[in-house]
């Protein structure tokens, strides 16, 4: 009797102590793949998996439900996994309850669908986004102005803008690279493009896919922007229907008085910015601080703001980091002028040396959008023609991490910012 007693005792205990989580800890210590991590909690919920994203906590951890086809994804991946009883990962929930700790559990619903807007044959130096979705294992569809024009955003929950120039001035390249076979090349493919769809002009096209995607995120969509997709954006829906662009972009002068005639109230993030009117400047507006920064490389990192995990966790999620120091890199747009950006927009990281925004986010209609200066994270000052970054170099980045933030951001069940 005594024997049958203890073998229920044992039992028991061994079912109360069968392990029922994964925790993928993103802390700066225990996980070797930060950015791998994001793709294994989208793998899950690819999957029906349940999951839940703790803010805050150990560097905004994921809680999986333990299954051995997770544990081994997590080892072919290089991901850190740890395992958790039932009991434990009551215990780390109830910590993360407590009004005393500026933690929260957040439940992640869907995969969302990604789609990234990059033109065909875009050349490998363009853009940070796909290079680190690809690393993650993140699956996303390319789409372009065509598909943009025709309504296709309407199959997405989150839309990634490639280095972009919605104005049609080509990137403001012409200076340095006018004479060279891949812009000549680029600037007949904009024009026979914008021919076909039926427009008469590149800026014009853009224009039209500007607004396009502005009714995508108005509607309830997420709009990720980085780089000059971020500022070229805001001045083409300012510019809707002024011709701002010269000659040598498309083919006759810019309107007299141009800069009276921007309607701020269409932009999302940016107000009372002026033109750069010159074509040889590599420049949209006065919004990029690039030419106005006076801040050397060592020196150059941006603070992430804190948010209340509880009651603002929009802006945490997406500040979700171990840490709340970040490289700085550059790009044609690398910083915000913070006197240009709107009231109605929060500012979620800044650089203090130079009092310039790096990372801002804003709503719009039912939708949200993120806007993130600079180009290549882990590349400081990426010129055009550098091999692509490799990521597996740079597995831990906190500057990757913030574009993985926005990426898992639409699969959370969200609760309306307080702040």
């Amino acid at each position: 009797m005594k024997k049958s007693l203890v073998y229920i005792f044992i039992l028991l205990l061994s079912i109360n102590a069968k392990a029922s989580f994964i925790l993928l800890p993103m802390d700066e210590t225990t996980q070797q793949n930060h950015l791998k991590a994001y793709g294994i909690t989208y793998w899950c919920l690819s999957r029906d998996y349940k999951a839940s994203w703790l803010l805050n906590y150990r560097g905004g951890s994921f809680l999986l439900p333990d299954a051995d086809e997770i544990r081994k994804e997590c080892k072919i991946r290089g991901v850190s996994f740890e395992i958790l009883s039932d009991s434990e990962e009551a215990s780390i929930l109830n910590d993360i309850s407590s009004p005393s700790q500026n933690m929260e559990s957040v439940i992640l619903e869907k995969a969302p669908k990604i789609a990234v807007y990059t033109p065909k044959g875009k050349q490998p130096w363009d853009d940070a986004v796909t290079l680190v979705l690809t690393y993650a294992e993140i699956p996303f569809t390319p789409i372009y102005d065509e598909e943009v024009l025709n309504d296709q955003l309407l199959l997405y929950d989150w839309l990634h803008l490639h280095h972009e120039d919605f104005t049609g001035q080509y990137g403001k390249f012409y200076a340095a690279y006018k004479n060279t076979p891949w812009y000549i090349e680029q600037k007949k493919d904009a024009e026979v493009l914008a021919s076909k769809l039926g427009y008469s002009k590149v800026s014009q096209e853009k224009g039209a896919v500007a607004k396009k995607i502005r009714d995508f995120v108005i509607g309830g969509g997420f709009m990720f922007a980085m780089c000059s997709a971020t500022d070229s954006f805001d001045i083409a829906l300012a510019a809707d229907g002024v011709d701002i662009c010269e000659t040598m972009f498309d083919g006759d002068p810019s309107e007299s008085n141009y800069q009276s005639k921007l309607n701020y109230g269409n932009s999302f993030a940016f107000k009372d910015f002026v033109l750069e009117r010159r074509p040889e400047v590599y420049e949209f507006s006065d919004i990029d601080m690039t030419a106005k920064r006076r801040v050397p490389m060592e020196k150059d990192y941006f603070t992430l703001m804190e948010f209340s995990a509880k009651w603002d966790p929009i802006p945490s999620m997406l500040c979700q980091n171990h840490t709340q120091l970040v490289k700085g890199f550059m790009g044609q747009t690398t910083s915000f002028n913070e006197t240009l950006v709107k009231s109605n927009v929060l500012v979620m990281g800044t650089c203090e040396l130079n009092g310039e925004a790096r990372y801002i986010h804003g709503e719009k209609g039912k939708g949200m959008f993120t806007f993130f200066g600079g180009h290549d994270p882990e590349d400081f000052q990426h010129q055009v023609g550098d091999p692509p970054t490799v990521l597996d170099l740079h597995p831990n980045s906190p500057g990757y991490r913030l574009i993985l933030n926005n990426v898992l951001f639409p699969a959370a069940k969200k609760k309306k910012l307080k702040t």
